[in-house]
């Protein structure tokens, strides 16, 4: 036993630094991980500082191989995570003056059968991202033919591999991983002797790319690819991983046996592959997870919270009930050491989960106050003005509908902000649909006109010849706006918000009629910021929900970080916190929630009816990610899943919590 003890005193609530993973104790890069981690893992802060870092030893490879008159030859991959690589390399070229004539380059895979001009076309795509913007040999820039005969495709596939073996093989080779595990289009099944092919996807990898296509059925079913073979002959293999959807396909590659099942686990046996992750795809690793069982830790409050609440789902266990033996028996004898008996820290945690737990999420005022009731942040300001955004028109009252619920019947001024208009994820028959009622209505009483009758006309012309991932016309994508519109007004109305507090931004980095975004821009955050100084709100909340498909709520969470920055100095929002909702995607871990407000079985019904308004979005949302189930489903049982585990840590039980996190005013600003 050591011969000093830290002071409870010391283990208190800290506001959020992140996403789940990012304790500073857990970005250390440990020594002692080789048994659990069979593959090197770095985790950094954010996905472009992994991405400077490729760039950088990319960048230094091509000007060696010119120095001595060799050709530099890259494996690149396409989707979202090596784009920022590719920004960088772009950079590079037109800053520093970095040449790519030396350069050879092969890529992973092309859907099949594929059209080069297709939106969805990973030529296109490394056309749009990198060689459009370098001076590549357009000859010596190799992407799968995704229109070679069916017939001739073995003998493509055996051509293909003959060009990256007559230059040597591939000295870099950039990967993504899928949630099958599959490298390259490498699906479950794939073994390591496989070499460049025809493959058919996975139900999975389809389902994750129906965003893409606008619907799964649009997907196409096959791809070519090169073999894990192929992959493992490069001289150099980077793995790159950002966000939370891909931390759990991290571990098992990293952590997990070899097997055909996870075609990423073969780079296990490659002996130069470097795994490069931000703090969100590294937070299944043992060491994020459960880093007490890897080495000493420094036990920060939230790594206290995490280690007991952690033993006590493990022992099966209310935290009031854990023993100094439950400590010493599974790895926790430091904690012991550091703060004392069991009693002590388990008092400490189980009061810090009961200081969360929040029935006025913006204060009681002065006559509702009871003896004993938590002071809370400006408890002098009764009713407060409330800000919510939401990126799109339904994530309010999906992820904290009861919340706004309480909200507005605890008597506060609340507003609702639809970042985006969300009109991509409406479906071309409700276009239809509502275009022929408007027509209807004007018809039934006199209202009818040639301008409306020639609508109708464009409409049902246009979506008769769209083609999958085709961009609607504006005058179709205003019609799909307004319908997401009023159902919004629908779901707000439900909770208690009424119309006049609701604003409609319409950001324009979303407004581009396809999947693809603009790059967020000063407009976006003017717009954001003008609303804030409008309304001068003393709580405002926004979604920390990171993992969609798509990326927008990651784009609308860095406009409001960078807007409220903008604002600190002003005298409003002094008096102002930022809270941090999730709920469509998934939950907060209960370590980190600093406030979970509780819902009652009524609150959870009226919610719900909330949620049922995005009719749009029911019974079959055309993005719905990897959970299949209706919003609605995903939002209750996860809020039970919440208030479910405070019951078994010993807290009171309820029907439902949704949890809340406080920003700390510094993290995502330098993202």
């Amino acid at each position: 036993m050591k011969s000093h003890r830290k002071p409870l005193d010391s283990v208190v609530p800290t506001s959020f630094r992140g996403n789940v993973g990012t304790d500073s104790v857990l970005m250390n890069q440990r020594q002692d991980l080789c048994q659990l981690e069979k593959l090197r893992c770095t985790i950094l802060a954010n996905s472009r500082e992994a991405s400077r870092v490729v760039a950088t030893e990319i960048a230094t490879l091509i000007r060696s191989r010119k120095a001595e008159g060799k050709q530099a030859v890259l494996g690149l991959a396409t989707g979202s995570t090596p784009t920022s690589i590719y920004a960088e390399l772009v950079r590079m070229h037109k800053e520093e003056g970095l040449s790519f004539a030396n350069v050879v380059s092969f890529n992973l895979d092309e859907y099949y059968p594929m059209q080069p001009e297709d939106l969805q076309s990973y030529m296109r795509f490394m056309k749009e991202h990198l060689f459009n913007h370098i001076d590549i040999k357009p000859e010596n820039a190799h992407v799968p033919d995704g229109t070679a005969p069916v017939e001739s495709i073995a003998d493509y596939c055996r051509d293909y591999e003959a060009k990256i073996a007559a230059l040597g093989g591939v000295d870099i080779q950039l990967l993504g991983i899928g949630r099958t595990g599959h490298i390259g289009f490498n699906e479950p099944g794939s073994d390591q002797s496989t070499r460049t092919r025809m493959i058919t996807l996975d139900s999975v990898t389809r389902i994750d790319a129906a965003s893409d296509f606008f619907g799964t059925e649009n997907v196409p079913r096959r791809a070519i690819t090169m073999g894990v073979g192929t992959i493992l002959e490069a001289r150099k293999i980077f793995l790159l991983a950002f966000g939370e959807n891909k931390s759990t396909i991290i571990t098992k590659t990293v952590e997990g046996e070899v097997t055909p099942s996870i075609p990423a686990t073969f780079l296990q046996r490659h002996g130069n592959t470097d795994v490069l992750l931000d703090a969100a795809a590294s937070a299944a690793l043992t060491r994020t997870r459960l880093p007490w069982l890897v080495s000493n830790v420094q036990w920060e409050p939230s790594i206290i919270r995490r280690a007991v609440i952690w033993l006590s789902e493990k022992m099966g266990k209310s935290i009031l009930k854990l023993t100094d033996s439950d400590y010493n028996e599974e790895g926790l004898q430091d904690l012991l050491a550091d703060y004392g008996s069991a009693y002590e820290i388990n008092l400490t945690v189980f009061r810090h989960l009961q200081s969360t737990l929040i029935g006025w999420p913006a204060g009681k005022p002065a006559h509702k106050k009871s003896p004993g009731d938590r002071p809370q942040p400006f408890d002098h300001i009764f009713p407060k003005r409330i800000l919510c955004f939401s990126p799109h028109p339904d994530d309010d009252v999906i992820s904290m509908g009861g919340t706004l619920i309480r909200l507005a019947a605890q008597g506060h001024q609340v507003h609702i902000a639809y970042q985006t208009s969300g009109n991509i994820a409406v479906f071309d028959d409700d276009a239809i649909r509502f275009t022929e009622f408007v027509s209807d209505y004007c018809a039934a009483f006199g209202l009818l006109s040639e301008r409306i009758k020639g609508l109708e006309d464009h409409v049902e012309e246009f979506l008769k010849k769209k083609q999958p991932g085709q961009v609607d016309s504006k005058e179709i994508q205003q019609i799909k706006g307004l319908i997401r519109r009023g159902e919004a007004k629908a779901g707000a109305n439900c909770c208690g918000v009424p119309t006049e507090t609701l604003h409609f931004l319409d950001m324009p980095f979303y407004e581009t009629g396809g999947v693809k975004k603009k790059p967020l821009g000063p407009d976006d955050i003017k717009i954001l910021v003008d609303l804030m100084r409008e309304v001068k709100p003393h709580q405002i909340y926004a979604a920390g929900d990171l993992s969609d498909p798509h990326g927008t709520h990651r784009t609308c969470l860095k406009a409001i970080i960078l807007a409220c920055d903008e604002c600190r100095n002003d005298d409003w929002y002094k008096e102002s916190e930022v809270w941090l909702y999730r709920g469509a995607w998934q939950e907060w871990p209960v370590h980190q929630v600093e406030m979970a407000v509780p819902l009652s079985p009524h609150e959870v019904k009226q919610k719900r009816n909330a949620i049922f308004k995005h009719q749009s979005q029911k019974d079959r949302a055309l993005f719905p990610g990897a959970d299949m189930r209706e919003f609605w489903q995903r939002a209750e049982s996860r809020n039970a899943d919440t208030a479910r585990k405070y019951d078994q840590l010993g807290l009171a039980e309820y029907e439902a919590i949704e949890g809340f996190v406080r920003w700390d005013g510094v993290w995502g600003l330098n993202d």
